[in-house]
């Protein structure tokens, strides 16, 4: 099979859908490899390193969309919407429930397009979600630490705190991977940390783990309104599989927030938890509205594209050569939690929860 690997072109955006190794991989198992010159030259991925590995190196986007199966790490963007075509595969990060213009585009040219955040493990995990979930948490608090900065607009406040000095307090909301990795940071740092989770489970296993050093709470709407209140950074880990996030967050509870306090969305790829949030760029990274500084960028891990290509190559590689060698269509029959992936195909909206949120009837692969 043809497999194209285009180089990304959304702001800021330096990861690639395959390190040298996985492309190196798919050549072995006698697949045709396609890498856009530069593709990884940002973090030390050279064209002379894919060509070692035995992929075709092409000048540009279009040679290497000239493929069956086209490999990248975000949605396509709007130069390369028309560079798809019918019955092409399209396996990425799509997150369609934020974007439904892109979702059209798709639908109208046909695509067969594979969400890494919607395809699920036999134990119902989200595999390919999980590592930049991971970073992604990490990164949270990193960027909480910014925002609450002065120069942002933030209220002056270090998370660690110092002798004399109480330390700053963290509302994560969400504990899945991103709230999991989220917390961990904050409380490694000092600083006063509440968990909010709707499942009382979780939360006794975030206790038992955490031994005191971390306060849990039901993330009912007065824990939340309480929690973001006393807040000085709010932290967003909440995914609802392949949907739009809930609103938990109104414009009147982010008013009610302390002056210069911070929200780190990392929801934004599903449109984000707050009334007042909205996509944001590395490259412009922060803004205050209702007084809060807003940090919502909508592909946090880029700004560690290295250490994030090489753990999603990880993660996507045994689908990206199931896909190849048995074929698009006897891989997703195969495997029940790759055909989970599936977000449209043949000009419909096949999972349902997408189609709920762009009031799409359902359809099938």
């Amino acid at each position: 099979m043809r497999v194209g690997v285009p180089r990304e072109i959304k702001d800021h955006e330096f990861r690639v859908g395959l390190t040298p190794a996985g492309a190196g991989a798919l050549v072995v198992a006698g697949h045709e490899v396609r890498v856009q010159s530069a593709a990884g030259e940002r973090i030390g991925l050279t064209d002379q390193a894919y060509r070692d590995a035995g992929a075709i190196v092409v000048a540009d986007a279009a040679a290497a969309y000239e493929a069956d199966l086209v490999v990248k790490v975000k949605e396509p963007q709007a130069a390369e919407l028309p560079l798809l075509r019918a019955g092409q595969a399209l396996f990425c990060y799509l997150h369609l429930a934020a974007a439904p213009a892109i979702a059209r585009s798709l639908l109208d040219r046909g695509v067969t397009g594979i969400a890494y955040e919607t395809v699920v493990s036999p134990s119902g995990g989200t595999p390919l979600l999980a590592p930049m979930s991971q970073i992604a948490g990490r990164l949270a608090i990193q960027a909480g630490m910014q925002a609450l900065e002065m120069r942002h607009g933030g209220r002056g406040v270090l998370l660690s705190g110092v002798p004399g000095a109480a330390p700053g307090v963290v509302a994560v909301i969400g504990g899945g991977i991103v709230g999991a990795n989220a917390v961990r940071v904050a409380v490694g740092v000092g600083a006063r940390v509440t968990l909010l989770d709707r499942k009382a489970e979780r939360l006794k296993a975030f206790d038992d783990l955490y031994r005191g050093r971390l306060e849990t709470r039901l993330a009912n709407a007065a824990n939340i309104v309480e929690c973001a209140a006393q807040a000085d950074l709010v932290v967003s880990g909440v995914y609802v599989h392949g949907q739009r996030a809930p609103r938990l967050l109104t414009r009147a509870l982010v008013r009610s927030m302390q002056r210069g306090a911070a929200l780190v969305d990392v929801s934004i790829d599903q449109g984000g938890i707050a009334e007042t949030s909205r996509p944001t760029t590395h490259a412009d990274p922060f803004y205050v509205e209702e007084g809060v500084v807003h940090y919502c960028v909508t592909n946090m891990p880029a700004a560690v594209a290295r250490t994030a290509t090489t753990a999603l190559t990880e993660a996507t590689l045994p689908y990206v050569l199931a896909l190849a060698g048995r074929g698009v269509a006897e891989a997703l029959r195969a495997d029940p939690g790759l055909a989970a992936g599936v977000n449209v195909a043949g000009g419909r909206v096949v999972h349902a929860g997408l189609a709920a949120d762009l009031g799409e009837p359902p359809g099938r692969a």
